[in-house]
């Protein structure tokens, strides 16, 4: 039993200190995770989302803290309790999204390893049961240095963990585990290889029978009831086929799509604002000065944006912007950067640069 809890503890704690310093290299991502699960369609926690971010970054800390808590040996029972319950949580979460398909990846392991829910749910109750061993042999969790030491060491972790998360905060993710990295091709990343499977679905078709909303696949459509109502279509996927990593770039200027030109322009700068509602006033003060900078070097500067026109005209006149802004999905541009605003330097569609507001002057105008 020392062996297994010791072999347990090992296991628990290294996956739970990667996992959450994955989230923690880019909590912006793990907060927009945690919208999802607090959307009305999910838990109904909307009252949750406008402090998604702040709980982001303290569920990260305190997973990496407890990982190290417990390979150390730092107040068991605390310990202990804690994995316990971040796990229940964790499992029902997981279990929720599987069972009714509501979130289709957990975010356990940010951008870097994507899980569908079942898989994700697998991990947590394999993870449960260790636990268990953990929580009923806690007497054979000792601590490996003298309790100074220990306690030393707790309060280091949760300093530079605290560090971590200002600095990914105030500029970028220190590894970018995303599609649109660095040295990323965007039209190559669309690309679907020949013979590459394709994904393969099934129309549903719902109908009001008796006041009660049921399902009818296509063979089955010809026994709806005479007096039955429709209500909708839907199509249900049978087998996922390959989808390219970059699948949802688009640009639109004038309700014209303008993709093609701008991934084969040499020189092109996308500033980058999900909402420009909720961009840094800051930010934005010092987007005009850059356009002016880049345009003197030949480049050419465009806003890309999911907020309506009223709201870009509205900004533009505020802080004196004169780069016209291009409309593309607000979770394309998520994916794309985290800072709002941030900047994206294409070169024919490659990208050579990313940069956070707060780092415009360092973007690099060759």
């Amino acid at each position: 039993m020392k062996v297994l809890t010791q072999l347990c503890r090992i296991f628990v704690g290294v996956l739970f200190i990667i996992s959450g310093l994955i989230k923690l290299n880019d909590p912006v991502g793990f907060s927009f995770k945690l919208q999802e699960y607090f959307g009305a369609e999910v838990l109904n926690l909307e009252f949750l989302i406008p402090i998604a971010l702040g709980l982001a970054v303290v569920i990260v800390i305190f997973e990496v803290l407890v990982g190290v808590m417990l390979l150390v040996g730092f107040k068991r029972n605390f310990t202990v309790w804690s994995l316990l319950l971040m796990i229940g949580f964790f499992t029902f979460l997981t279990f929720y999204s599987a069972y009714f398909n509501k979130v289709t990846d957990c975010g356990c392991f940010g951008d870097a390893l994507h899980l569908t829910p079942w898989q994700s749910f697998t991990k947590d109750v394999v993870l449960l049961v260790l636990i268990l061993v953990l929580f009923f042999s806690k007497q054979h969790i000792k601590p490996l240095f003298p309790k100074t030491v220990v306690n030393a060491i707790v309060g280091l972790s949760l300093v530079l963990c605290g560090f971590m998360a200002w600095y990914v905060l105030n500029h970028l993710p220190i590894i970018d585990f995303r599609a649109y990295k660095v040295g990323t091709n965007i039209k190559q990343g669309m690309q679907v290889p020949e013979g590459a499977p394709k994904t393969v679905t099934e129309m549903i078709f719902i109908y009001k029978v008796n006041g009660v909303d049921k399902e009818f696949t296509e063979k089955e459509v010809a026994n709806v009831p005479a007096d039955a109502v429709f209500v909708d279509r839907k199509d249900k996927i049978i087998s996922q086929g390959y989808v390219p990593p970059i699948h949802d770039f688009t640009l639109e200027f004038n309700s014209n799509d303008e993709t093609e030109g701008i991934l084969n322009t040499p020189k092109i700068i996308l500033v980058i604002s999900y909402d420009l509602e909720k961009a840094s006033d800051e930010g934005l003060a010092k987007i005009e000065a850059f356009n002016k900078k880049a345009q003197a070097q030949g480049y050419k500067v465009i806003g890309a944006t999911a907020s309506s026109q009223d709201i870009v005209e509205a900004k533009k006149k505020q802080f004196g912007l004169t780069l016209d802004y291009y409309f593309c999905d607000a979770t394309t541009l998520k994916t794309i950067e985290r800072a709002n605003p941030s900047i994206v330097v294409l070169n024919k569609g490659t990208i050579t640069q990313k940069a956070h507001w707060n780092d415009i002057d360092t973007v690099a105008l060759p």
